[in-house]
């Protein structure tokens, strides 16, 4: 199993160096955020660790600013264990249920997803989840063809079936992720989704109605045309992943490839955009 390393950073002033913190390190290649009291915790690969390329970064060199961080090896412990101690059920706008094997089922919800992660990450409590399940639900997917693009634990591909799409492929390039979300898939008995390991070359040749790309900036500008040349004229993206800031870089590329807004959706600083295919 690829080993991870927490880097807990202390910033001051907090406010606003806590975001700027994390823009500066969506530029390197750190999967997952937490923020904290004093800054942020910050989950990388070990192997893909820099401290050189920390120290370069914007925030760093800021006189406005006075950073420290230390990084500490992740344990290898039970993570479901260590989940069930601290997850709570997630309730998105009354319409999608999240919960694991040991909450109960509740009445009155359209969808209800269970999920047992492999890991921290990818428990669907990311704002990012919430907003790409809201332009999901927002989407006719009936008889569609779904890519889910860095799928984590399969929450979007499995709404996706629950919203009647033909068939769901779930890519993700870390083995662990792809694994778990065939594990989701068989635990929410959804027999139309494929769970394959791969990134953006994976996709040469292949179709979709629909793109859902909850990764992070700077993947969806280095891969968003590959994703929109799988789709037709008609084709529908939905990405997630970054800051409002960043919405105009977004934006941009979507649209220099021939793609129309359709639905925008915000919580806190975090953005879900909605565009179909206007042009080839």
């Amino acid at each position: 199993m690829k080993e991870y390393l927490v880097v807990e950073f202390t910033i001051e002033p907090t406010e606003p160096g806590r975001d700027i913190l994390l823009a500066n390190l969506d530029l390197l290649a750190y999967d997952s955020f937490e923020e904290t009291d004093s800054g942020l915790k910050a989950y990388i690969l070990e192997n893909d660790f820099d401290s050189e390329a920390l120290k370069q970064l914007p925030v760093f060199t800021s006189k406005e600013f006075s950073i420290s961080y230390q990084t500490d090896r992740l344990e290898n412990k039970n993570w479901n264990e260590e989940w069930e101690t601290h997850y709570e059920p997630i309730d998105i706008d009354g319409q999608v249920y999240i919960r694991a094997p040991f909450h109960a089922t509740p009445e009155n919800y359209p969808h209800i997803i269970e999920i047992m992660p492999k890991m921290s990450f990818g428990t669907g409590h990311h704002q990012t989840t919430r907003l790409m399940s809201r332009l999901i639900l927002k989407m006719d997917l009936e008889g569609k063809k779904v890519l889910d693009m860095g799928t984590g634990t399969g929450i979007l591909a499995i709404l996706a079936a629950y919203k009647k799409a033909d068939h769901i492929l779930a890519i993700d390039n870390f083995e662990w992720a792809v694994e778990n979300t065939r594990e989701n898939v068989e635990r929410n008995h959804c027999t139309n989704i494929e769970a394959r390991l791969g990134d953006a070359e994976a996709l040469s040749g292949l179709h979709f109605d629909t793109v859902l790309a909850n990764i992070n900036r700077n993947v969806l500008l280095e891969d968003m045309k590959t994703y929109i040349e799988t789709l037709p004229n008609g084709g529908e993206l939905a990405i997630s992943g970054f800051f409002e800031g960043d919405f105009h870089l977004l934006h941009e590329e979507a649209s220099s490839a021939g793609m129309e807004l359709q639905h925008k959706e915000r919580e806190d600083r975090w953005v879900a955009c909605w565009y179909r295919k206007t042009k080839n």
